[in-house]
């Protein structure tokens, strides 16, 4: 997620590793092996890509079991795919798919150049996307606030209590681009609300309505996706981030909660927020100090403060979180998901889409998650309002009805981007596609094919990109948000499958995940506990600060980015912070990129609801297209 470039906002986090060997041969070069750590399904391609200081030739490899025995032996390229850095200048890509028994291997080369790679399983698809998904939810309960906690090994503790009984504020003035408040004091407006309870954002404390929804739009969509065989976590996950969300919608006023806290303090000095400190959660309500009432007592904001219509992204999405539980809850609670598509339908008609505020609402300051698109979002929200209907047995005519206007309207104006925290119209492509197989409708000016055709040009993007790279990487290495844009794009191969009936882009997929999972040129895998190097040092703080030598298992950070954003260094570290340093990892820097495993480090360290939910709904993508 694109944040503020301001050297106080930051959060990351921590996971296990072994650096990928890289042998010195008899010759001066040396190279290194990069694959998916976590593992291959037996019947499917597996790429790797030996990396190395020099052109090679002559160079073998085999693939021995985890007895030694050699399965497979080939032969290096004799030319390579392409060039990363000026200190690896030759990238060679090879396939060892003739590794087909589950088990355990590794993989050495010899000749040319020497190297050893990090063990590699062969699975099943219910083990390797199965630990996807149960790490992903394992993440969402650790970043649970309130009383209702999951102690896990990072052994969680109630926090913000004092959120049941918070005050509403106006909007303060923030500078141009960042974070810092411009006025003296905040002004309340209203309260107390209840807003205990939700996720955090990411490495620090805020939580966000905006996010909140598109995770919880992802738990229940991975769980629908699955049916009998989703976890019993994954849907009370769901279920517990819709709880929240309830309390931020209130119908009966028109008044949607946006944001609970605040980022920075002020100019004046005179109050702290959230990102100046570095602490365990629990330790906020009992806080006294001087300046820190508004991380005591933490403000919250009203996405509409004029009382008027609501940003349509946030209507669109919030509502369809509130569809999505409902047709969870139809069979087994019918009261309980008759109120919540009364929620969502009440949502749904105050979206403002006759006069769209600019820039869309999502966050305080807007440039902390700067979404730009909103008709996915209202047409995600139309069709899981029309899927809810359906599953009570409403008449759902008219509801999907209006939800192909504004799929159309979408498709229309599609933009450029892919599944992600900012853009959610696979998932809209996906929900329609599924209203128009089961609810009867008569003629729409709407098909199947044509929301395949955009679940297409989504992959299509990916696919694009990845033959100009030399690890196939499906999105840009030197922007924000690599990680969550390519697991949303294995999610979109899976989505698509499901629509089509086809296994057209599973090839891709395997790609894309190879290169989340130790493929691309650091050798780091995208999720802590995955792999046999993951994030050790990530900017968040119930993680470096957890004792033991606990991981947050599960999380996914936002990975590599673009070498800009660290001009300004990495900064000192904060009073409190564990020092957390990974080194090593510098000399595999390439294309504009780097990756810095650092506690300090949240432009590539910090983990967050929307990445983590990203690899969720792409495991479960992946399972039910199979």
């Amino acid at each position: 997620m694109r944040r503020i470039l301001i050297a106080a906002l930051g959060l990351a986090l921590t996971a296990p590793a072994t650096a990928l060997s890289a042998a010195a041969s008899t010759s001066s070069v040396t190279g290194v092996v990069r694959l998916d750590q976590q593992g291959y399904l037996p019947g499917e391609h597996k790429p790797v890509v030996l990396m190395t200081t020099g052109p090679v030739a002559r160079t073998r490899w085999v693939v021995r079991d985890a007895s030694g025995h050699a399965v497979l032996r080939g032969r290096v390229p004799a030319r390579a795919a392409g060039s990363w850095s000026s200190r690896f200048p030759d990238v060679y890509r090879f396939d060892v798919a003739r590794v087909r028994t589950p088990g355990r291997y590794r993989l050495t080369t010899s000749g040319g150049v020497r190297a050893t790679s990090p063990w590699f399983r062969v699975a099943s698809a219910e083990d390797l996307y199965g630990e996807l998904l149960d790490d992903g939810v394992a993440f969402d309960q650790n970043q649970r606030d309130g009383a209702d906690q999951v102690a896990g090994p990072l052994h969680r503790q109630p926090s913000h209590l004092n959120d049941a009984s918070a005050t509403t504020y106006a909007w303060p003035r923030m500078q141009a681009g960042e974070d810092l408040i411009l006025d003296p004091t905040l002004t309340p407006t209203g309260g107390p609300v209840d807003v205990a309870g939700g996720w955090f954002d990411a490495g620090d404390y805020l939580k966000f309505t905006h996010s909140t929804a598109y995770n919880d739009v992802l738990l229940f969509t991975s769980a629908r996706l699955l049916g009998s065989k989703a976890p019993a976590a994954l849907l009370a996950e769901a279920r517990y981030g819709e709880r929240w969300l309830e309390k931020t919608w209130d119908p009966s006023t028109g008044r949607l909660l946006l944001q609970v806290g605040i980022g920075s303090g002020n100019k004046q000095g005179t109050f702290i927020g959230d990102h100046d400190g570095w602490r365990e959660p629990q330790a906020d309500d009992a806080d006294t100090a001087t300046g820190h009432q508004y991380v005591s007592h933490r403000p919250v904001f009203v996405a509409n403060p004029d009382g008027g219509l609501i940003s349509p992204n946030l209507a669109g999405r919030v509502s369809a979180a509130f569809a999505l539980a409902a047709q969870a809850d139809a069979a087994t609670d019918a009261s309980r998901a008759a109120h919540e598509l009364s929620l969502a339908e009440s949502l749904y008609a105050h979206a403002a889409t006759s006069d769209v505020p600019h820039p869309l609402v999502t966050a305080l300051p807007h440039a902390f998650y700067p979404e730009s698109t909103w008709r996915d979002d209202m047409a995600l929200g139309g069709a899981e309002i029309a899927l809810a209907r359906h599953a009570l047995g409403q008449d759902a005519t008219a509801a999907l009805r209006a939800a192909a206007r504004w799929t159309r309207a979408y498709l229309r104006h599609p933009g450029t981007d892919t599944l992600n925290l900012y853009d959610v119209g696979a998932l809209a492509d996906s929900a329609m596609g599924q209203a128009l197989r089961t609810i009867g409708h008569g003629h729409l000016t709407l098909t199947r094919r044509a929301l395949a055709r955009d679940l297409a040009r989504q992959v299509g993007t990916g696919i694009d990109h990845a033959r100009t790279d030399p690890f196939r990487s499906a999105a840009s290495v030197d922007d924000f948000d690599v990680n969550s844009h390519t697991y949303g794009l294995v999610a979109v191969v899976g989505l698509y499958d499901r629509l089509v009936g086809t296994r057209r882009f599973q090839g891709w997929a395997t790609t894309w995940r190879t290169w989340l999972l130790g493929g691309d040129p650091w050798g780091v895998t995208s999720m802590v506990g995955v792999g046999t190097r993951s994030p050790r040092c990530m900017q968040h703080q119930i993680a470096n600060l957890a004792t033991g030598g606990a991981l947050d298992v599960g999380a996914v950070v936002n990975g590599p980015n673009g070498k800009d954003n660290f001009d300004g260094g990495l900064g000192g570290f904060q009073d409190g912070m564990v020092h957390c340093t990974s080194p090593g990892l510098r000399r595999f820097d390439g294309q504009g990129s780097r990756y810095v495993d650092d506690v300090r480090a949240w432009q590539t360290d910090e983990p967050a609801l929307d990445m983590t939910g990203s690899a969720i709904v792409a495991a479960a993508a992946q399972l039910a297209a199979r």
